[in-house]
């Protein structure tokens, strides 16, 4: 695991993100260097869900394109996480591509589990998985749903920007990330954490479907 200010869950650290960036743009590399510490585990953790064992060389290639094309972002800390995140799955689905195999559902790994996630109630079931038994049960995950749980709970992102990266409608999105959630908590017998996941996903204020 990193430093502990590098495993504060993501969005406690967008503000330092977003002025990173910015400095970033304006060509300190140091700042570069404080935005890529923040983001890359998150992103790391994604692209492992995808792609597996590559995600590291995955993670290269999205990080040569990211610094080519910072000076084209517009936005916010929270809004960075989302282009890089973005950057990340074209990547990695090129990979695939490459490879000719269809994307993993998400093998986890044991760092990218222990990441905190955002506080809301349907979240925190995941965050009551044991990590072994975890990996097992988000490989086995749709894909749609195992990467909504990725991009929500491992990067951080709210419903309408993981609805941008997936390019799908936020409440197709929500409704992902709910089933996935709920599925890992009863697969686990994980009670108190399946009893708070809603009936109803949350939407994020000012999402629609």
């Amino acid at each position: 695991m990193g430093q502990a200010g590098e495993t504060r869950r993501p969005q406690a650290r967008d503000g330092e993100l977003g002025a990173a960036v910015a400095r970033a743009q304006d060509g300190d590399e140091s700042a570069f260097a404080v935005a890529y510490r923040i983001v890359h585990p998150g992103l790391l953790g994604y692209l492992r869900g995808i792609v597996g064992d590559d995600a590291e060389d995955v993670a290269s290639d999205a990080w040569l394109e990211i610094a080519r094309d910072l000076g084209r972002f517009r936005g916010d800390g929270a809004g960075f996480r989302g282009w890089t995140a973005t950057i990340g799955r074209h990547r990695a689905l090129d990979h695939l591509r490459r490879q000719r195999v269809r994307p993993q559902a998400a093998a986890l790994e044991q760092d990218v589990l222990e990441l905190p996630g955002p506080h809301s109630t349907y979240e925190q079931a995941l965050e009551s998985l044991s990590t072994e038994r975890a990996m097992e049960l988000v490989r086995a995950l749709p894909r749609d749903q195992a990467e909504a749980v990725l991009l929500r709970v491992v990067v951080g992102l709210d419903g309408p920007a993981v609805a941008r990266v997936l390019g799908k409608r936020p409440g197709a999105v929500r409704t992902a990330a709910y089933r996935g959630l709920k599925r890992l908590a009863r697969q686990l017998g994980a009670q108190d954490a399946a009893a708070g996941v809603p009936d109803e996903v949350p939407r994020t204020p000012g999402e629609s479907e």
